[in-house]
């Protein structure tokens, strides 16, 4: 397994000198106004019922303070509502992303609790012992230094408090593994390309989850850097996994 501590991921979307962070951002930045719409047709809406399930595993601890890592347009922070928090404060390197998002947060009446601002797990500035739950939709495998990323969170959250991660990965089984990778080097690149003017970033997407250190590797990585509890469940047959920990 690669090492974690440093840039653990070699892959990046575009492939020139630029650092990890900046090239995902210009990706997110290019498909923004075609995001949403593309995650729910690739998906065929499934991550959507994936976001509710993170909700309501972390429901038991009624989290009135939580941050939203990797938020894009916001979606797993407006599904955070149900929760009934007194505050989410969504974070991403795509301005182009949370544009969208904030425009999403206005259409809701929801500024006054959520607020979209920039930034990234690593560099994140909130107080120690501030958050009840950080949540992360999609969005770890693009960290430009994964450890680095998870001990910051690590330091924001409250003990006690909750890590949720939401994240693709790669499935084992027949006849899923054999569909997936059919999925991911015909139908998505060829959608991606002919939607978002930008194919790069849809073949980006499977060489990302492909070095992910997916489901046991990952809780492996939270428990080094300090979490507690750290457990993993499949869903969408293994396409995806919740992952849970603790401070």
């Amino acid at each position: 397994m690669r090492s974690a501590g440093n840039k653990m991921n070699p892959v990046t979307p575009y492939n020139n000198t630029e650092s990890k962070k900046e090239q995902v951002a210009q990706m997110f930045d290019n498909i923004a106004f075609r995001y949403d719409f593309l995650n729910s047709l690739l998906s065929l809406g499934i991550h959507k019922g994936w976001r509710k399930k993170c909700i309501k595993l972390i429901s038991d601890k009624q989290p009135k303070t939580i941050l939203d890592v990797a938020t894009g347009t916001g979606d797993f922070a407006i599904a955070a509502m149900k929760l009934n928090p007194d505050k989410i404060v969504g974070v991403d390197i795509s301005e182009g992303m949370m544009k969208f998002g904030r425009e999403k947060l206005q259409k809701l009446q929801l500024e006054k609790i959520i607020t979209l601002q920039y930034g990234d797990a690593e560099t994140c500035d909130l107080p120690e012992n501030s958050m009840d739950a950080i949540t992360v939709g999609f969005g770890v495998r693009n960290f430009e230094n994964l450890e680095k990323g998870l001990t910051n969170m690590l330091r924001i959250l409250k003990p006690g408090g909750q890590l949720c991660v939401l994240e693709f990965s790669s499935p084992r089984q027949f006849p899923v593994k054999q569909f997936y990778k059919f999925h991911f080097k015909y139908i998505t690149p060829t959608l991606g390309k002919l939607f978002s003017k930008d194919s790069r970033a849809y073949t980006y997407l499977p060489e990302s989850i492909k070095a992910f250190p997916d489901n046991e590797r990952f809780t492996s990585i939270l428990d080094k850097v300090g979490y507690t509890k750290s457990s993993f469940r499949s869903v969408g047959f293994g396409l995806a996994a919740i992952y849970l920990a603790e401070k």
